[in-house]
């Protein structure tokens, strides 16, 4: 293993403090068990492990389910006969407390205690009825994370509708295609946006996606100001309101009972190729298994004040809206790009917010540290940073450790997917953590990595897969089951194939290498990119970098690195910038690794939270053209950019 895992060093150790004002102490204290007994416990016995969890944050149930579990493998049900109102849950704090903080880039801000909440929530949901939408319905939402998403997620799940989360930054083409797949009937959308300072049409862009769907009815939020919205202009078959008539509506509305099953949500993620996966997930599913992430792993409290760097397009949106709030803390959303007006933005709204979590991504870092002046500041408000979607290298590691955590509070490495509504891997705040490292499966979900032959594999890179099931788990994709059984279950009998590369040390932390789709196969030998990657980005001059196999006759795939130099590097000689890269290369994994060609960019394709979108890089590559989805790229137009480098290229 050439990344030296095994030589890595534990970098956290919890304080007797955090320890003993944990929510996991507190459970084992009461339990008499340590933490090993507990996770065990945890996949041992799924009726005591979730009946104390509901317990232990005063879960409501408008009906108890008369059994936890039921079944095996993919026939498993969840709470069995359990009713409930997802939006219920998310509203059941004292009325006083704030729910959602909300600041533009301007920094305007809005601020909403739950009781406020609730009567938004309500008056949309009336509104929705009103108009006819009506249970199993489905209404998209093309708008950032934002206090119009809170409600309007809320109100959707409240009257039985389900929601369609789309990405703000969506061009028309990929609107229309999750708008056909979901069959959404209405879509709630913002009129314009402001990003990085620049006015941003939304309302152009969602009319001309329209065409061939099946929308009928489209509520716009004019937050801005800036966009006219005469519905003269419209098609007559389309049904426009403005979200001024939805202020005028009853804050008094029945809320109706669901079985556990009932859809919830359909949220789309984009496969290598092919349409995106529409996942479907219920009331008693996504929702609980946020929560549940959040409070054993995150260690939330009421008193906690959560946000996250994503956008509602992706899981991590929804995730931070149901999962905040299900545990009565407060959202804190800030609706702009994380580095701008400038490079610490999201440090000084912490300072000033008293922020006690922030989730972001490693690119995301990799993109402030040489510019930042976090460390000068004071984060005592902090208690962690969380960290999702993608893989980290030490060196960025350390600096977030020892610039945001000040060496003291953890790093919440959290993995998982769309696909389980959370977390597969992550970390507890009781026990050391390791750089890049995760030191706990997720209570609840049983998780190995596996060889080829489906056989538990150690100290070797593997795929990291689910023994069990779990209420966050999809049990389906929208309208294409087949396609569901292909992806996660047809690798290994009655096992989840999740699709990471994963790695288990001898002191049993996990560390996640990459995606499978993303591995190199070169002579027979696998290897991940984050190997690559980590030697690459070590090199002062280098900002960023990301790997790709490209086929090769002899060797079966030959590893070609798009690489970003840093802004104040722009005169560096190019070609002895690659020699250093080439021969470190080498000196690090050997000559059978060597490179095969180094091409430099301006910038990688990213989504909205910055996770790197290797496989449209492999797409240009292999094809001079992109086969899969772009529509979650936050910066398409550098697609163009890196085609044209490619083509100078010999390969």
């Amino acid at each position: 293993m050439e990344l030296n895992i095994e030589n890595l060093k534990i970098a956290y150790l919890p304080t007797e403090q955090i320890i003993n004002t944990s929510n996991l102490y507190k459970i084992l204290q009461e339990e008499n068990l340590t933490y090993e007994e507990f996770y065990k416990k945890s996949i041992t016995d799924a009726e005591w492990f979730w009946n104390r969890f509901f317990k232990d944050i005063n879960f409501k149930w408008i009906k108890y389910p008369y059994k936890i579990v039921e079944g095996s493998f993919m026939d498993t049900k969840w709470f069995v006969g359990g009713q409930l109102n997802i939006a219920s849950n998310c509203l059941d704090a004292d009325k006083n407390k704030i729910a959602v903080i909300e600041v533009d880039e301007n920094l305007r801000e809005n601020i909403i205690s739950y009781g406020q909440l609730e009567y938004e929530v309500n008056k949309l949901a009336n509104f929705l009825v009103n108009i006819g939408i009506s249970i199993h319905d489905r209404v998209a939402l093309y708008m950032p994370l934002s206090l119009e998403s809170v409600i309007s997620f809320l109100a959707i799940s409240k009257i039985g509708a389900i929601s369609v989360p789309l990405f703000s930054g969506f061009a028309k083409e990929a609107i229309n295609i999750r708008l056909k797949d979901s069959k959404a009937k209405m879509v709630i959308a913002y009129s314009s946006n402001l990003r990085r300072g620049k006015f941003i049409d939304m309302k152009t862009i969602l009319l001309d996606s329209l065409q061939g769907t099946q929308v009928e009815k489209v509520l716009f939020i004019n937050k801005y100001g800036d966009i006219d919205l005469n519905k003269e202009e419209f098609n007559n078959n389309l049904q426009i309101y403005d979200y001024e008539e939805v202020r005028n509506c009853s804050v008094y509305i029945k809320t109706p009972s669901f079985n556990q099953d009932h859809p919830l949500m359909i949220i789309y993620t984009s496969g290598t190729t092919g349409m995106p996966k529409g996942i479907l997930h219920f009331h008693s599913g996504f929702p609980i298994k946020a929560a549940q992430d959040m409070y054993h792993l995150f260690d939330i409290k009421e008193s906690d004040c959560f946000t996250w760097i994503t956008d509602i397009g992706w899981m991590m949106g929804p995730w931070l809206i149901y999962g905040t709030l299900i545990n009565r803390a407060t959202i804190f959303i800030y609706n702009g790009s994380p580095d701008y007006p400038d490079i610490d933005i999201i440090w000084k709204l912490v300072e000033k917010y008293n922020i006690t979590c922030v989730g972001l991504s490693p690119s995301y870092i990799r993109a402030i540290s040489d510019k930042s002046r976090v460390y000068e500041m004071n984060l005592d408000s902090l208690r962690m940073v969380g960290s999702t979607g993608e893989v980290w290298d030490e060196y960025h590691w350390d600096w977030t450790f020892e610039n945001i955590c000040k060496g003291k509070k953890p790093i919440i490495n959290y993995s998982g997917g769309t696909e389980i509504s959370g977390g597969i891997l992550g970390n507890v705040v009781i026990k050391p953590i390791k750089p890049l490292s995760f030191n706990t499966v997720v209570p609840g979900i049983e998780a190995d990595v596996l060889d080829e032959e489906g056989k538990l594999v150690t100290n070797q890179v593997g795929y990291l897969c689910i023994k069990n099931h779990n209420p966050g788990l999809a049990t389906t994709f929208w309208q294409n089951h087949s396609r569901y059984i292909e992806t996660y279950w047809s690798r290994f009998e009655n096992i989840w194939f999740h699709g990471d590369l994963a790695y288990i040390d001898k002191e049993g932390y996990f560390y996640i290498l990459g995606r499978a789709d993303d591995v190199l196969k070169i002579a027979g030998k696998r290897i991940g990119p984050a190997e690559y990657e980590t030697i690459i980005n070590s090199l002062d001059q280098i900002k960023e970098s990301a790997v790709v196999g490209l086929p090769d006759q002899s060797k079966g795939m030959v590893p070609v690195a798009f690489v970003v130099i840093q802004e104040n590097n722009q005169n560096i000689d190019l070609e002895n910038l690659k020699k250093m890269i080439f021969s470190k290369v080498i000196h690090m994994l050997g000559k059978p690794f060597a490179l095969k060609e180094i091409i430099f960019v301006k910038d990688l394709p990213k989504t909205r939270n910055f996770k790197i979108m290797r496989r449209l890089l492999r797409d240009i590559l292999v094809y001079g053209d992109i086969k899969g989805d772009t529509g979650n790229l936050v910066n398409p137009q550098i697609c163009e950019d890196i085609k044209q480098q490619v083509k100078k290229v010999r390969l």
